[in-house]
């Protein structure tokens, strides 16, 4: 007999009263873990950092939970932490060396686990106003297809030689009590900066945005990079994900006891390419975001609106060194 899939958004389920991973009835509301994890937040001292949600309520790093049975959390979920945990403090080499599956479920359970507290949050907010809480069809076919993924931690779930996923893993000079975090769940993009490294992941694009920034990737990937490099790229990836104007398809196939999904061409039935055209004013604002720690405004960065301010390429197309970067860190 084939795994059990749980589905919560068939039914909408975000109760308390069920297990995010499998949808089992909890023995109490209790029943919670942390959405970032303690080891994380002991790190970098943000359980009462603020965390703010979409609805622009703020809640703190340690507010936000997710229901999970003590069974599930205790089997899957806690070897999973503990693994991610010792490869994080083996830096850039030990984040290399994990296994890039490992690294895929354990920051799609981060970003659900975010996703599932802004649904909560937004359900909360319209019953108070009286009204249904209203998604849209595109962003629940993501989040379910995220959420099918993420239950490959439990389940024995097989992607049929296809990543569901874009990964940049690049070293990077930065101080070591900075804690660089950024997502965007619509886009489902993630992007961590600590110790001596950073990563980028777009989790559910099946490899499109690798594919995008390929030559990029292969110039810069083996370097050393000043954070505003890092952020630079991170920019590119988050605006060219924006730009990504598929909704991937799956085939899930039942073998035995097991589920392997298989990836539908992105092409499909459209002409369109797979990412809309670059605009570079609207990719100045986002660099305008992500370098806002070194105070750049858009009128600097695109200046020459055919060429924005870069760091990591000077204006003949050559690399820039990090270490001759004349910018605090």
């Amino acid at each position: 007999m084939p795994a059990q899939i749980y589905a919560p958004f068939e039914r909408f389920n975000f109760s308390n009263r069920n297990c995010f991973l499998t949808g089992n009835v909890l023995q109490s509301e209790e029943e919670k873990i942390q959405v970032f994890p303690q080891w994380l937040m002991s790190l970098y001292g943000l359980e009462d950092q603020p965390f703010k949600l979409l609805d622009e309520s703020i809640a703190t790093y340690k507010d936000l939970k997710i229901p999970c049975s003590a069974a599930i959390n205790d089997e899957f979920l806690e070897p999973l932490e503990n693994e991610i945990a010792a490869a994080f403090a083996g830096g850039y080499a030990g984040v290399k060396a994990l296994n890039e599956l490992k690294l895929f479920r354990w920051t799609s359970k981060l970003l659900y686990g975010i996703i599932f507290n802004e649904i909560q949050s937004g359900i909360k907010m319209m019953h108070a106003q009286g009204e249904e809480f209203n998604i849209s069809q595109a962003i629940i076919h993501k989040f379910s297809h995220l959420h099918l993924m993420l239950q490959s931690i439990n389940l024995p779930i097989h992607f049929e030689e296809f990543k569901p996923y874009s990964l940049f893993i690049f070293k990077v000079d930065n101080k070591p009590e900075e804690f660089g975090y950024r997502d965007e769940i619509n886009t489902q993009t993630f992007a961590l900066r600590i110790k001596d490294f950073g990563m980028i992941l777009c989790l559910q694009d099946n490899n499109a945005n690798f594919s995008y920034h390929h030559k990029i990737y292969q110039q810069i990937k083996d370097d050393v990079l000043h954070p505003i490099q890092f952020e630079e790229f991170s920019g590119r990836v988050f605006y060219s994900n924006y730009l990504f104007n598929r909704l991937p398809e799956y085939n899930i196939l039942p073998v035995g006891e097991d589920v392997y999904i298989e990836d539908m061409p992105l092409r499909g039935i459209s002409s369109k390419p797979l990412f809309d055209e670059w605009q570079n004013k609207t990719y100045g604002q986002v660099l305008e975001n992500f370098w806002k720690n070194w105070g750049f405004l858009l009128l600097e960065i695109i200046k020459n609106p055919e060429k924005p301010v870069s760091f990591l390429f000077d204006g003949a197309g050559d690399k820039i060194a990090g270490n001759t970067i004349e910018l605090p860190r």
